[in-house]
């Protein structure tokens, strides 16, 4: 997480990012090893041997990147371009938190009628669309046209989670769903954190990157505080779109595998299954 956040200031090819990102990377495998020999593990990876199980993980990190990608950046793009209070840039978050948590009954009874894949691909086919919408911002966006936006994709966000995360516990037979739960828990975890900082990295990076050819295209004086100011925020509003054009390919990811999600077998063949 440290190298993928510092990378947008030192470069991703810099020493400190590359060896801070293959420590990780070497303590990671490490971990696997020595909870895979543990006879009893803090996080049993051996829940990754059912295949639909290890696809809703898959889907679950896609879907968490995307997910986070509005809550950090939205409200920098309302702050720091348009002016808006922190208070009103929360207020903006606050419909879509809502329809969520309206939604998760329903979408609870659809799950047991209808299985998770039709959901799942409905509700990422809405976020995939409105994470691209958020990928042409300017710096004069209106306030209206992003909050509807953010609202519905939560509510296309709302029939994703729940399903895709029951959907693959429910592959893993009685004895592992505490584990399968700590598991999807925890790699969510991670993969909020390190998908935040990613972000962040590409907005910081694609800004740097663009203020010059902003500069020259506009004709700014950058002797002049306001046509800086004014490129700076054109750099910014490009790095934020740039960022969220990496949260829309994150969807579209979790969108074709929620194509191969199939409704669970019976316990007791799973069961024979992990016997094996």
């Amino acid at each position: 997480m440290y190298g993928s956040s510092t990378a947008g200031n030192h470069g991703w090819t810099s020493a400190s990012v590359l060896t801070t990102l293959i420590i990780g990377v070497v303590a990671l495998a490490l971990f696997i090893i020595r909870e895979l020999r543990s006879a009893t593990p803090m996080l049993d990876f051996r829940v990754f041997k059912s295949g639909i199980f290890s696809l809703t993980t898959v889907i679950n990190i896609a879907i968490t990147v995307a997910m986070f990608a509005p809550m950090l950046l939205i409200p920098i793009y309302l702050q720091n371009i348009l002016g808006v209070s922190p208070m009103n840039s929360g207020l903006m978050l606050m419909p879509g938190a809502v329809i969520m948590g309206v939604m998760s009954p329903f979408t609870g009874k659809l799950f047991d009628k209808i299985g998770a894949r039709p959901l799942a691909i409905v509700g990422l086919a809405i976020t995939v669309v409105t994470t691209y919408l958020f990928t042409r911002l300017t710096d004069e966006t209106g306030y209206a046209y992003l909050i509807t936006i953010y609202t519905i994709r939560m509510f296309g966000m709302s029939m994703i989670m729940m399903p895709i995360m029951t959907a693959g516990l429910n592959e893993l037979p009685p004895r592992l769903h505490a584990h399968g739960t700590a598991m999807v828990n925890t790699i969510r975890a991670v993969a909020g954190a390190i998908g935040t900082a990613f972000l962040v990295t590409v907005m910081t990076t694609q800004a740097k990157n663009s203020i010059k050819d902003i500069i020259i295209s506009h004709g700014f004086n950058p002797q002049n505080k306001q046509d800086l100011l004014h490129a700076t925020n054109l750099a910014t509003v490009q790095g934020i779109n740039d960022a969220f054009m990496i949260s829309t390919v994150f969807a579209v990811i979790g969108l074709v595998l929620s194509f191969f999600i199939r409704r669970g077998r019976t316990t007791q063949q799973e069961e024979t299954d992990f016997a094996h």
